[in-house]
């Protein structure tokens, strides 16, 4: 029970205690002055009565000091020894003995419990309150250890509760590192990711721009592979119409010096006819071998001969054609070959 009292209250109940034993201990006093100084006076020479009241006051003096040192020495906890004890009997049994010993020399009985009770309840209390100061001294300083060890068992689970949260807050803070950690790889991660997507990009751009390049140089090769065909072709095919006109040319050549030949011997023949005589006209009436030639053979034939090489009326004599058509093929011909010269 004493375990709850507070401080105040014990506080209180020590002033209790000390303010009752003052107050007997006042009155035991008193009383045992107002007691013993007639006592005191009767055993006393005349003219020393006046020092009658100095031998209570002596021995309550002594009862004082007893009672407030044993109050100071329970209050510290600490034994005074034995000492102490003999000096509070002995104060107590003498301030007893002072005041009963005028209604003990007297033989009243009465007198003795009456004259007894104060210094009865002086040494009572004395031994009382000393016995109540130790108990509240054990008391408090068990309280005061229980208090300790609460106060020691409430500081352990502080300790522990900031050790915990100490834990904890590393344990948070542990947990921010990692997730800093973490997102900081994964920033690298995308990072690199993103790098690398761009360097397969770069490339694969890289790439597309080399094959783009190659195609474009295949398509130029093939370009140029099929322009050299058909210049080749072209030219193949020039030098075969070259070569047909130039066999062309060559039988209408024979075939206009047939024509010639046949024409002066038809003259001569005429010539020869006229100066020997009469022209044998069922002879010399056929006609004459020359004749227009087709229009293909002519066209051919035209195309054989360079610009200014020879006159439109040699050619048109010579092809059977009128000159108008012979101008006319001749201007187209020009005009057909301007486009090629400019291909070549």
């Amino acid at each position: 029970m004493l375990d709850s009292l507070s401080p105040d209250q014990i506080r209180s109940a020590e002033k209790t205690l000390s303010a009752g034993t003052w107050a007997i201990t006042a009155g035991a006093v008193l009383f045992s002055v107002l007691t013993v100084t007639p006592l005191v006076e009767r055993v006393t020479p005349d003219g020393w009565d006046w020092t009658a009241p100095i031998l209570p006051l002596v021995v309550d003096t002594a009862v004082v000091i007893v009672v407030r040192l044993d109050a100071t020495v329970a209050r510290l906890g600490g034994s005074s020894g034995a000492w102490p004890a003999v000096l509070r009997w002995m104060t107590g049994l003498m301030t007893l003995f002072l005041n009963v010993g005028d209604s003990a020399l007297k033989g009243d009985v009465v007198g003795v419990a009456v004259h007894s009770v104060a210094p009865l309840l002086l040494i009572t209390t004395a031994e009382a309150g000393l016995a109540y100061r130790r108990a509240i001294n054990k008391a408090v300083e068990r309280i005061e250890r229980s208090r300790a060890a609460v106060a020691e068992q409430r500081e352990q689970q502080q300790r522990a509760d900031r050790e915990r949260e100490r834990a904890e807050r590393e344990h948070r803070e542990q947990q921010a590192r990692d997730h800093a950690e973490k997102l900081e790889r994964e920033r690298a991660e995308r990072e690199a990711s993103e790098r690398a997507a761009e360097r397969e990009h770069t490339a694969r751009m890289e790439r597309e721009r080399l094959d783009r390049e190659a195609e474009t140089r295949r398509e130029q090769r093939e370009y140029e592979e099929r322009v050299r065909r058909e210049q080749q072709q072209r030219e193949d095919a020039l030098r075969r119409e070259q070569r047909e006109q130039a066999e062309r040319s060559g039988r209408e050549q024979q075939a206009r010096e047939a024509a010639t030949q046949a024409a002066r011997e038809a003259v001569e023949r005429r010539t020869v006819n006229t100066v020997n005589g009469p022209v044998n006209t069922a002879v010399n009436s056929q006609p004459t071998v020359f004749t227009k030639m087709p229009e293909d053979e002519a066209r051919a034939y035209l195309r054989s001969f360079r610009e200014g090489e020879k006159s439109v009326r040699q050619l048109a004599d010579e092809t059977g054609w009128s000159i108008g058509w012979v101008a006319t093929r001749l201007r187209e011909s020009a005009q057909e070959g301007e486009p090629a010269e400019a291909l070549a």
